[in-house]
């Protein structure tokens, strides 16, 4: 049984659509970019110490994709209901509980976000995804003498300011076509 807010509540917070589904579609992106780029490595790490074949670790892997893609995808329309106000109490409550329309100062602190951990994140990107790469390697061999820290602070930082920069993206974009609906 579904959970429908209050229509007064809706109309005034101007909540639809809901925040999520940019910052989630370009999140999954860069995770299909990295988990493709990881095969052969994920690949070459399970057939040498599992002795599984290289056909069942791809499967799975693609498997494994899909399956984020399809949770992706719900989430992204559950959030959609429950800005209109369907969906269970807490899905609507915590949709209810962000803000309707951004204001002007906060919209262009997410489009300087948008600027700023994009150049970041576009900076990072290739040796974020080569350090990600090498843990698997580090991992599956336990060759500790492997890592490498500076690389691996380029990581953390790619994925703090892609993080950054498509959430700031989500709220500037959501916000405008907020501000276009509420009219």
């Amino acid at each position: 049984m579904g959970y429908y807010a209050n229509a007064d509540d809706r109309r005034e917070g101007g909540l639809f659509p809901a925040y999520g589904p940019i910052d989630s579609l370009l999140s999954f992106v860069v995770f299909y970019v990295f988990v493709d780029r990881a095969t052969p490595t994920v690949v070459e790490v399970f057939t040498d110490i599992a002795g599984v074949s290289a056909s069942a670790v791809e499967f799975a892997t693609a498997a494994f994709l899909w399956f984020i893609l399809v949770v992706t995808l719900v989430d992204i329309v559950r959030r959609q209901f429950a800005a209109v106000g369907m969906g269970s109490q807490n899905s609507v409550e915590q949709v209810t509980r962000q803000r309707g329309v951004p204001s002007t100062t906060r919209m262009l602190v997410y489009a300087a976000v948008v600027v700023v951990g994009g150049v970041v994140a576009s900076l990072t990107f290739e040796r974020a995804v080569d350090a990600g790469i090498t843990m698997f390697r580090i991992v599956g061999t336990l060759d500790v003498a492997a890592f490498d820290v500076v690389s691996f602070v380029v990581m953390v930082l790619f994925f703090v300011s892609f993080g950054a920069a498509t959430r700031a993206l989500d709220r500037l974009v959501i916000g405008v076509v907020r501000a276009v609906v509420a009219g």
